[in-house]
C-alpha cells in the first residue's frame, strides 16, 4: 500500500458515510473534485469500482460494501488514535459544525457562546439555525440539537435540558380587544399564530392537555410563520395567541408584556438533546457538549 492510498481510503469511507461527495468534501474541508479524484485513484489502484455515481445520488457497489466492511473500522481506529493525541495538546481546536433550531440559539446557546469561544479560541464554530428536521450526517454537521422526542434512535443523544414546557400566550392589547379563551372550543374561535414545518409544509397542530391526556388542536389565524421566535414576536405585537416554549417567553410573562392563556393546558416535553452519529466523538464536539451542559441554566 502506498502512502497516498490512505487519502483515498479516508475519502472513500467519508463519501460512503455521507452518501455524498459534497458532504464528504465539507467534512474533510477540501473541494468535491479533490474527494472525487482521491476515490477514483483508489478505485484505479484496486482495479474495481467501489461507488455508483449519478447526478443525484451516490451508493456503494457490492465490492464497495464488502471493502467498506473491512476498511471502515480500520479507518475509524486511525481517526480515533489521532483523537487520543488531543489530550497531549494545549486546548481544543478545529472546525465544529452545529445545527440547531433558531429558538434554541435564542434560549440556550446565545448566552453561552461567548464563554465557550473564549475558553476554546482555536475552535471555529459554524452554527446553522434551522427549525426543520435535518439529517446531520448527510448534511455534513458534527452535532445537532433537537427535542428528545425528535432525535432518531440510531443517534447518540445527550440531554441538554431535563424538560421543556410549551405555553400559550397573548398580549394585553389582544386580550383587551378579544378576551382570552378558557376552553379548547374557545381557542378554535380565536386568532392564533400558526406554525408551518419547512420540511413537510404541514401546519403544526397545537398540543394541549385536556382531561388528563394531550390533545392536538388545529387552530386558525391571520399569520403563519416557520419559527418559534417569529411566533413570540407576533404575540408581543398583538397579532394573536402564540404557542411557544415557556422558557422562551418567561421574561415577557414576568414583566406583563405577555399574558398566560389556559395555563392548566400547557404540556411538558422531554428536554432538548445534543445528537451525533458516532460514539467516537471529536474533541471539539465533546468540549462543546460539556461546556453547554455546565453553563445552560435550567
Amino acid at each position: 500500500m502506498k502512502l497516498t492510498q490512505l487519502d483515498g481510503l479516508l475519502a472513500f469511507t467519508t463519501v460512503a458515510r455521507h452518501r455524498s461527495f459534497t458532504a464528504a468534501a465539507s467534512a474533510l474541508e477540501v473541494t468535491p473534485p479533490a474527494v472525487s479524484q482521491a476515490v477514483k485513484q483508489l478505485e484505479d489502484r484496486l482495479g474495481v469500482r467501489l461507488l455508483h455515481r449519478t447526478t443525484r445520488s451516490v451508493s456503494l457497489t457490492e465490492a464497495g460494501e464488502r471493502y467498506l466492511a473491512r476498511v471502515g473500522p480500520a479507518v475509524s481506529e486511525l481517526m480515533e488514535a489521532s483523537e487520543v493525541l488531543d489530550h497531549f495538546r494545549v486546548g481544543v481546536g478545529g472546525r465544529l459544525r452545529v445545527n440547531a433550531p433558531l429558538v434554541v440559539h435564542e434560549m440556550l446557546l446565545r448566552p453561552v457562546l461567548p464563554g465557550f469561544l473564549a475558553t476554546h479560541p482555536a475552535v471555529q464554530l459554524e452554527l446553522t439555525l434551522d427549525d426543520g428536521f435535518v439529517d446531520i450526517v448527510g448534511s455534513g454537521f458534527d452535532l445537532g440539537i433537537r427535542l428528545g422526542e425528535a432525535v432518531q434512535r440510531d443517534m447518540v443523544a445527550v440531554p441538554l435540558t431535563r424538560q421543556e414546557r410549551t405555553c400559550m400566550v397573548a398580549s394585553p392589547a389582544y386580550a383587551k380587544r378579544h378576551g382570552l379563551p378558557e376552553t379548547l372550543e374557545d381557542l378554535r374561535n380565536h386568532s392564533c399564530i400558526r406554525y408551518r414545518f419547512r420540511s413537510s409544509g404541514a401546519i403544526y397542530r397545537w398540543e394541549v392537555k385536556h382531561h388528563g391526556h394531550v390533545a392536538e388542536v388545529a387552530v386558525e389565524g391571520p399569520l403563519t410563520v416557520s419559527d418559534s421566535v417569529s411566533m413570540a414576536l407576533a404575540a408581543l405585537d398583538g397579532i394573536g395567541i402564540a404557542y411557544v416554549f415557556e422558557r422562551q417567553v418567561r421574561r415577557y410573562i414576568a414583566d406583563g408584556r405577555l399574558l398566560p392563556v389556559m395555563a392548566e393546558a400547557w404540556p411538558t416535553h422531554p428536554g432538548f438533546h445534543f445528537y451525533y452519529a458516532s460514539r467516537q466523538t471529536p474533541t471539539a464536539v465533546r468540549a462543546f457538549v460539556e461546556y453547554c451542559k455546565a453553563h445552560v441554566a435550567e
